[in-house]
């Protein structure tokens, strides 16, 4: 399927079958699902070109088949265990399974864009305990202050593996909703699925 192929129905199946799969251990390996995010993600798309660059974490399936990846090229990067840090060049899309990895990358390919003075964009997806890290802070510190070609979209589903994300930092609102920034952009979603796993197989 194409970029603008997709919907919530499309990408719930496709999820669904990865989710079948790992429980009948056929995928031996980490996976991180999605749920609850489609339209979201879905509206941020229509304004993601193929010539954009998008950075990830470790749950990234729905970006990747967003951004054009073919969905059997997909499954089997799935498969052969790169579900947490997938990364197709020729999609200019990249993730990371280390926390907060991607932002630096992110910011760093923002400002390349910027010297080379060419029409692109970087979107850079974080999850909402990320972005109270200080390598959040300080890549959106900087992309905003040289006024970079990135948006930085925060997907808050208010944990951080079991962790509840606002008693951690004893807030009741996260940084990014104190301070309004132009290039960020956040939303707030549930998932029927765990941090790992399916549910059904013991996963970290």
């Amino acid at each position: 399927m194409q970029m603008n192929e997709w919907n919530i129905e499309s990408l719930k199946a496709y999820e669904s079958e990865i989710a079948g799969s790992f429980n009948r251990g056929e995928i031996k390996f980490p996976v991180h699902l999605s749920d609850g995010n489609e339209e979201q993600l879905l509206k941020i798309f229509k304004n993601v070109a193929q010539s954009d660059w998008v950075f990830c974490s470790w749950r990234s399936h729905y970006q990747c088949l967003l951004k054009g990846v073919d969905p059997k090229e997909l499954s089997d990067a799935i498969s052969s265990g790169r579900s947490i840090a997938l990364s197709f060049l020729n999609y200019r899309i990249f993730s990371t399974a280390i926390v907060g990895g991607q932002l630096p990358i992110a910011v760093g390919m923002a400002l390349a864009l910027k010297e080379k003075k060419v029409d692109e964009h970087v979107w850079c997806f974080v999850g909402d305990m990320t972005s109270e890290s200080g390598i959040a802070q300080s890549s959106i510190a900087f992309a905003t202050n040289f006024d970079l070609p990135i948006t930085f979209i925060i997907e808050d589903n208010g944990k951080s593996v079991l962790t509840d994300t606002r008693s951690t930092w004893n807030s009741e609102l996260l940084r990014f909703e104190k301070f309004a920034n132009s290039k960020v952009i956040s939303f707030k979603y549930e998932s029927k699925y765990p941090h790992a796993g399916a549910g059904v197989r013991v996963q970290f």
